[in-house]
């Protein structure tokens, strides 16, 4: 996995907000900005499913296992 070096134009007071936010740098920030919007469809898909899938766990068993 290589990197690739791009040059934006962003509104200074949404990256200065997304940073606040962060608290992280430039490249940090934007990276995770992209990090969200590339798990969007997968969470679109997942959200799909609800009602959907089956499972075959006991809840009652497993909350009998927590200390």
């Amino acid at each position: 996995m290589g990197t690739t070096k791009v040059t934006v134009e962003l509104p200074a007071d949404l990256l200065a907000r997304a940073r606040k936010t962060t608290g992280e740098g430039i490249t940090a920030t934007i990276r995770r900005g992209l990090e969200l919007v590339a798990s969007t469809r997968a969470q679109e898909q997942l959200r799909g499913l609800r009602g959907r899938v089956k499972f075959s766990i006991d809840l009652a068993a497993l909350r009998q296992d927590r200390p």
